[in-house]
């Protein structure tokens, strides 16, 4: 008999298959990688020897370890985190625009292959919309619904309080970390409108305008939230 794990595992690489098509009707590039190993010597093949590389907030990438080996690679790298000010992180996040490469994640996956992260200041949004030459995404299966809408839902009532808290206890003077969200305090959404608010910009994806531009990197592991 199967574990749990193997059965998790087949059940990944089945769906995966599905919405990787679905991806590829939309001319993104898709690929499916087992696990977190694969994913991250699947995203440096990606990348160009020499070439800038950027990236926004993301727990998939530094869960996968990829952030460091970029950091340690040829590449030249705008890396927010190194900013002694917030007018020069603000700096560092606008120059990223401008990348070869940038790195991120979706906060999920509609298995129809609509992309969809919500953003607080809006640097990840705009990068994945325009700018970098090219988008390299990794998104664990854990983030694929069945629809769109899904997505919207699973965004805003699963991902946003859980980034609200790890944000919040943050030890980063440059971070916009919330204090006072409803989902903060109580681990639901409010859709709020207060200041603090983590969910200023939510976007779909639904169609690669420039085909091959943006790549999307399946794992069949528990990535990020």
């Amino acid at each position: 008999m199967q574990t749990k794990e193997d059965s998790i595992k087949a059940r990944n690489r089945l769906l995966a298959s599905k919405v990787m098509k679905n991806l590829q009707s939309r001319k993104f590039e898709a690929y499916y990688c087992d696990n977190a190993i694969e994913a991250a010597e699947k995203a440096l093949s990606l990348i160009p020897e020499h070439s800038s590389v950027s990236w926004g907030g993301s727990v998939t990438l530094e869960e996968i370890g990829l952030l460091d080996r970029v950091r340690q690679g040829s590449h030249t790298v705008t890396d927010r985190d190194t900013a002694q000010t917030m007018e020069e992180r603000y700096d560092l996040m606008r120059q990223s625009l401008l990348c070869d490469t940038y790195l991120t994640s979706f906060n999920v996956v509609s298995e129809d292959g609509i992309l969809v992260n919500i953003d607080s200041v809006g640097n990840r949004v705009a990068a994945i919309t325009f700018g970098p030459r090219s988008v390299v995404a990794v998104v664990g299966m854990n983030k694929v619904c069945k629809t769109a809408e899904d997505a919207v839902i699973r965004a805003r009532t699963y991902a946003a309080p859980i980034n609200a808290n790890r944000l919040s206890s943050s030890s980063s003077p440059f971070l916009h970390s919330p204090q006072k969200t409803p989902c903060l305090i109580n681990g639901a959404c409010a859709d709020c409108k207060s200041e603090d608010c983590i969910c200023s910009y939510i976007v779909e994806t639904r169609m690669c305008k420039t085909a091959g531009r943006i790549k999307v990197i399946l794992v069949g592991e528990s990535l990020g939230f």
